[in-house]
This record gives C-alpha cells, sequence and structure tokens, in this order.
C-alpha cells in the first residue's frame, strides 16, 4: 500500500502544513552538513508550466456551487489559477474548503496531543525485526533524525516522512492551492468556512489501528525510490484536468484497504455531498475547494450527488 500520493490528495492541510513543519522542525535538528568551500550558484528559476485542472458547477434557480479538485503541496511554477477556475473564484461570494487553516501554534498542539504516544513505548520497538533496519534505511535516506521520531504513533512518522518525501522533489505547501485561495479569499473580503474540523481530520489517521499505521509507515520508507514517478503521475493527471486517470492513480492503493478506502473517502465524500444538498438550499454563490481525490472515481461527491438527483456539471475551457 503506497499512502503518499493518497495522503497529498485527500488528507487536508494535516499533509500540507502541520506535517511539512515538523518535518523541517526535524531537519534542523539534524547535524548540518559542511558548508562547501565555494558556494554553488543558485538554481535557475524553473520555467511556468500551465495547469488545466478540473472544475465542477452544481446549481439551482438561486445557488451556483463550484466545486474544485485540489493538490496541497504543488511546485511552485505551476499556474493553475486561471480560465474556468479563476471566473469561478471571482464570481463566488465566499469560498468553502475541508478545513480553514489553523493558527499554526494550534496546529502544533494538536498534532502532539495526537500524534505522539502517551505510553512512551518508542517507535521503533513497534517494528518488527525485519521493518526496523528497512525503516532506518528510509530515514537515513531522508536525512531525519530517528530519535525525533521515537516518541512519535506510527501514523504521524508515516505522515511526516510522506510529506518530507516531496517536499524534497521541489513540492511546496506555500504553492499548494489551499494556501493561495486562502490568502486571495483574505485579500478580497470573501468569508472562509471548512466542511470539517483540523482535528477531524487528525482523527481520520490517528484513529486507524496501530498495525494500518504501521502499514502506512512501512509504505512510506519502502517506497522512498518511487517518489518522484508516483507524484509526477497525480501531478499530471491533476494539471490535465484528467480526474478518471487521477482517481486511477489513488484508488489503486485504497482499493486494497476497504477500511481506509470507507474511512478517507467514501464516508467523508457522503457528508460532503450532503453539505452540497443542503447548502444548495440557500441562495449564493460558492467555490468549494477540496482534495482532488474526493472529485475521483466512483466514489466521488459528484457521484453521491448523482444519487440524489444532483447533477456536477464538468466547466470546459
Amino acid at each position: 500500500m503506497n499512502m503518499r500520493v493518497v495522503t497529498l490528495a485527500l488528507a487536508g492541510l494535516l499533509s500540507a502544513t502541520g506535517s511539512a513543519s515538523l518535518a523541517a522542525q526535524a531537519q534542523v535538528a539534524s547535524p548540518p552538513a559542511p558548508a562547501p568551500a565555494t558556494p554553488a550558484p543558485a538554481p535557475a528559476s524553473p520555467a511556468r508550466v500551465a495547469a488545466t485542472p478540473a472544475i465542477w458547477m452544481v446549481k439551482d434557480a438561486d445557488t451556483t456551487i463550484y466545486l474544485f479538485g485540489t493538490i496541497h503541496l504543488l511546485p511552485p511554477n505551476v499556474d493553475w489559477k486561471t480560465g474556468p477556475v479563476q471566473r469561478a473564484y471571482d464570481s463566488s461570494k465566499e469560498v468553502v474548503l475541508e478545513i480553514p487553516e489553523p493558527a499554526a501554534a494550534t496546529m502544533q498542539q494538536v498534532m502532539m496531543a495526537k500524534g505522539l504516544d502517551p505510553s512512551g513505548k518508542p517507535l521503533t520497538q513497534k517494528l518488527t525485526p525485519a521493518e526496523r533496519p528497512r525503516y532506518e534505511a528510509g530515514m537515513a535516506k531522508l536525512g531525519l533524525p530517528l530519535a525525533q521520531f521515537e516518541p512519535m504513533r506510527p501514523w504521524l512518522a508515516a505522515t511526516v516522512v510522506s510529506v518530507t518525501s516531496v517536499v524534497k522533489q521541489g513540492w511546496d505547501p506555500n504553492s499548494g492551492v489551499e494556501r493561495k485561495v486562502t490568502a486571495a479569499a483574505k485579500q478580497d473580503g470573501k468569508p472562509i468556512s471548512g466542511v470539517e474540523t483540523f482535528e477531524q481530520q487528525l482523527d481520520y489517521l490517528a484513529g486507524m489501528p496501530e498495525p494500518l499505521q504501521i502499514r502506512f509507515l512501512m509504505s512510506a520508507v519502502d517506497d522512498l525510490d518511487k517518489v518522484s514517478v508516483q507524484s509526477k503521475a497525480m501531478l499530471d493527471a491533476w494539471m490535465a484536468g484528467q480526474p478518471e486517470r487521477l482517481g486511477a492513480v489513488l484508488n489503486s492503493d485504497l482499493d486494497k484497504v476497504p477500511e481506509l478506502r470507507a474511512r478517507l473517502l467514501q464516508q467523508r465524500n457522503a457528508r460532503w455531498a450532503t453539505w452540497i444538498e443542503q447548502r444548495l438550499k440557500q441562495p449564493g454563490t460558492v467555490f468549494m475547494a477540496v482534495g482532488a481525490g474526493h472529485l475521483a472515481g466512483a466514489d466521488s461527491v459528484q457521484a453521491y450527488l448523482a444519487r440524489d438527483g444532483i447533477k456536477a456539471v464538468r466547466i470546459v475551457r
């Protein structure tokens, strides 16, 4: 089970912000590498890349809700807020995300409360003799200090490892869709709300049985050599506006773990579809941005809406 792309496309600010911050702290704790005698020249900025991600519209006589699938971390050179996405945002009077971004201090406090093991049992002691050397090799490859992770529960260590591996590919939480949309909405005076809370999102991972958390962790460290290919496949599908292809990338992992599919995808999508149905009873125009994995595949939000006779229409360029 490779959960890296699932974490990036389904888990909201948990992956994009909190885990990236923890990873940065862990790397700061590592001994710094010696400075080269001659500083290397700064790398050239990568060329801008145009993206055409998918967006849908749900509407009735007096309400319009735009559904936009996001990636929570992105390379900084991706231009996605153009065309129908920009027009949908501009015409909306409010923004709805998975969760509004909490204060950094609050995020860290809650993650530590749910992500540290109160029993004090070190993380490496929860691994089998076969798993431990693989875990240690993966952490060494990322430059993450083992001691920093010993108090963590496996789900938190797995999430930090997953996000760190993608950040090292040049992806950035500050370039993620939610960060950009939040900043724009604040500047434009548009109210921001969420369909979940930060604690709820943590509980989806923190509530997993420990054996499943360890599977998540071992998948993250075992597949480090595949990060570039896997993340590129997800990004390419999103940038090209191909939700079916994106769904195939994500579902290949979730299909192997039905209980996780139900927990991370099906149950949440059903609740969000109900939220949309209720919101249609109030007039207005809403820009709703949630993880792209929720808007792809047979169990998408749009599929749950369709079961209740509500059609989500794809907006073309």
